[in-house]
């Protein structure tokens, strides 16, 4: 079975301007479709269709392959079915035939590759035409009202209104991310009917985005669900407080630290994600010590430096201690645990420490 993805991606939003590249958490919204439907493994191509040179370029940085279309297929009104259509024509003609196409919205972020998976089995075990994203109402919609004209409410389903929420049939709507087909099987019902199985999701992976405030929703959303993929140092972080192997750190133990930002010419990190390895003088409290950073910009011939040299697991390693950056640094900030200093080097450096902070 051959199987492709398509991503349908017009470049002339207008409530949220440039939404599918728009930077969500740190990222262009569309990168999140692309690598979900890369990272699946289900695809023998994933494929962006956009009349965007700008959605084209950072389409195919994050590995997608781009099929441009044309104007008449990028305005409000086209239907994605078109544009699905005008795909599978364009590459049969250059002789690329599909057995399984799974349309992919630009905007899903909270898109997992386990669902779109489900809808790949579920569908070719069966005798249907179409699996697609789906999820339940919060609220039964069959007690639903509108507001009249003038301004009183009327209920779509009056017999409803006596009934408890938990008497009332679940209702299910499209979670708009995803929708497989067998490319060439025909209903003769409405997508949402009996020839299509919906792939039920959990309501706080889908979050519609069409205007700023729901931008602004799904980005605090996804922080909250997916903290590890938006901030890199937040895994580390976690080990960092649950280890119980750093809870006794001592004097003389050497640690890597994550300083913030790097502005010398280190060897060690870049940009904000600048570390180095730190010896620890002396423990005030649980959570804070007393250190020294340490540098491969070996200052031997300076009173505010002093050469070492430890073993750690990539051999011999040979740094200058900082005397003059003594300070206290937090548990928060360490990374794991490198060597540990002679005692001979230790006193050497205290010494040397001392004659600084009070000097002859």
């Amino acid at each position: 079975m051959k199987n492709i993805c398509i991503i349908p991606a017009r470049g002339g939003s207008k409530r949220v301007p440039k939404k599918n590249i728009k930077l969500f958490c740190g990222k262009p919204l569309i990168a999140y479709s692309i690598e979900t439907a890369i990272e699946s493994k289900l695809f023998d191509k994933v494929v962006v269709s956009t009349d965007d040179e700008e959605i084209a370029k950072v389409s195919k940085s994050y590995g997608a392959e781009v099929l441009k279309r044309p104007k008449e297929l990028a305005d409000d009104m086209t239907h994605v079915g078109a544009v699905i259509e005008h795909t599978i024509d364009t590459l049969q003609k250059n002789g690329e035939y599909y057995d399984y196409l799974c349309m992919i919205y630009a905007t899903a972020p909270f898109l997992q590759k386990e669902y779109i998976t489900k809808g790949y089995e579920a569908l070719k075990d069966s005798n249907a035409c179409v699996s697609f994203s789906v999820t339940n109402f919060e609220y039964p919609i069959w007690r639903s009202f509108k507001i009249t004209k003038d301004n009183r409410c009327e209920m779509f389903w009056k017999e409803n209104f006596p009934k408890r929420s938990q008497d009332l049939q679940e209702a299910y709507h499209d979670a708009g991310q995803f929708s497989w087909e067998k490319i060439g099987c025909k209903s003769s019902d409405v997508a949402f009917g009996k020839d299509s199985i919906p792939i039920v999701l959990p309501r706080y992976l889908v979050q519609d985005i069409d205007t700023l405030e729901d931008f602004k929703r799904a980005e605090l959303m996804y922080k909250t669900l997916f903290p590890n993929k938006f901030d890199k140092w937040n895994s580390i972080k976690q080990k960092t407080h649950n280890s119980q192997n750093l809870v006794g750190f001592k004097q003389r133990e050497i640690f890597w630290l994550r300083l913030g930002q790097n502005i010398g010419s280190e060897e060690y990190g870049k940009g904000n994600e600048f570390q180095r390895p730190v010896l620890i003088i002396k423990r005030l409290t649980k959570d804070i010590f007393i250190g020294i950073p340490l540098t491969s910009q070996f200052k031997n011939d300076n009173d505010y430096f002093h050469m070492i040299s430890y073993e750690s697991k990539k051999g011999i390693k040979q740094n200058c201690a900082m005397l003059l950056q003594l300070k206290s640094f937090d548990r928060k900030r360490l990374m794991g645990k490198i060597a540990t200093l002679s005692k001979d080097q230790f006193n050497i450096i205290l010494k040397k420490i001392e004659r600084l902070i009070i000097p002859s």
